[in-house]
């Protein structure tokens, strides 16, 4: 389970998040909606400590991102795809990332089968 309680995040002056709380459930899917400007990024980047928020708490199954043992084996993400690296195709992004993380290629594979994605990312690319 993933709770957020009365997340706050300031840009100087200006209010990104404000006593935002929420909780994303396993095995459901769950969309986070909103405007451009809204604050959904800001939320993600303090949900996994890439901002610094100054009031609430974020947690993954009761523990900070930070605190996680493998945080890549329990919390999936890619905020801004094209920000990573615009040539590179979804399935080499995630042959990087489990290449940086000790995850074996193969598991790439399994997981684009898993989830539907071959069809998008095939082998070839």
């Amino acid at each position: 389970m993933i709770e957020i309680r009365n997340i706050t995040k300031r840009f100087g002056h200006q209010l990104a998040v404000n006593d935002l709380s929420f909780d994303v459930h396993p095995g459901r899917v769950t969309g986070f909606l909103g405007p451009n400007g809204s604050g959904k990024s800001t939320t993600m980047r303090c949900m996994l400590g890439l901002d610094r928020f100054e009031r609430g708490t974020t947690t993954f199954e009761g523990k900070p991102y930070r605190e996680l043992d493998k945080p890549l084996f329990q919390v999936g993400s890619l905020l801004d795809a094209g920000y990573v690296h615009p040539a590179r195709s979804g399935r080499n992004h995630l042959r990087w990332m489990a290449a940086s993380n000790g995850i074996t290629p193969s598991r790439v594979g399994e997981v684009l089968e898993l989830v539907g994605m071959t069809s998008r990312w095939p082998i070839a690319r």
